[in-house]
């Protein structure tokens, strides 16, 4: 099963109607990129989300019941080593939450990974756009997300906030608008979705089994 399968498999539970529909979409996509990362990596589902199995369980029951089984087959391991650059950008998030709720926090700790990959953010948390990871950090982290006035690429903005906190100056250019690498900052992040490159990679492979199995 891919990545649309499963993000289909979440948001076609009954409980998910019952929360936000741009949320619903949001975790799901998130929860749906990480679990066929896990799943192609070979590791457990902490590894993919940055959440423990404690906290996996409590955002599942809350959002998505009828996958809780699922964590038995994923092995979500109760341990999880968080790198530097991970724990501070969990931390600066988890600062900046708009109402320090429980889903908020789980939020936090699964961008703060997502963040860790190479692709643009909006596309390692599984939306289709900047636009939608815009409107989830307006949402969920507004604080945060206010000060990025000038419409930064969000992973170069989250680390310019970490190195103000600690005391670094991020670069040398004496403005952002005569720095010879305002494009590695300011530049166009459009492109493909990582659902949507599933969704083709798999119309053009040749019929296998299903990967996992979602009983």
């Amino acid at each position: 099963m891919d990545a649309n399968a499963i993000y289909a498999w979440l948001t076609d539970g009954g409980e998910s109607a019952r929360h936000d529909p741009f949320d619903t979409h949001a975790l799901a996509s998130v929860l749906a990129v990480a679990i066929t990362e896990a799943k192609t990596r070979g590791v457990h589902l902490s590894e993919s989300t940055g959440l423990t199995l404690t906290e996996l369980t409590h955002l599942l029951s809350e959002t998505f019941p009828h996958a809780l089984s699922f964590l038995d087959q994923m092995g979500a391991g109760m341990g999880l080593e968080v790198s530097d650059d991970e724990r501070c950008l969990r931390d600066l998030l988890a600062r900046f939450t708009t109402h320090r709720t429980p889903f908020q926090r789980h939020l936090a700790a699964l961008i703060a990974k997502r963040a860790m990959r190479p692709n643009h953010l909006w596309q390692d948390v599984g939306l289709r756009s900047r636009a939608e990871l815009s409107e989830l950090l307006s949402r969920h982290f507004a604080p945060l997300a206010n000060r990025n006035v000038n419409n930064m690429k969000w992973k170069k903005f989250f680390y310019r906030m970490i190195c103000r906190d600690e005391g670094f100056r991020l670069c040398t250019a004496p403005s952002c608008a005569e720095c010879d690498d305002f494009s590695v900052c300011f530049g166009d992040e459009s492109g493909e979705s990582l659902l949507a490159r599933n969704r083709r990679n798999a119309e053009l492979a040749p019929a296998s089994p299903s990967l996992l199995s979602l009983g």
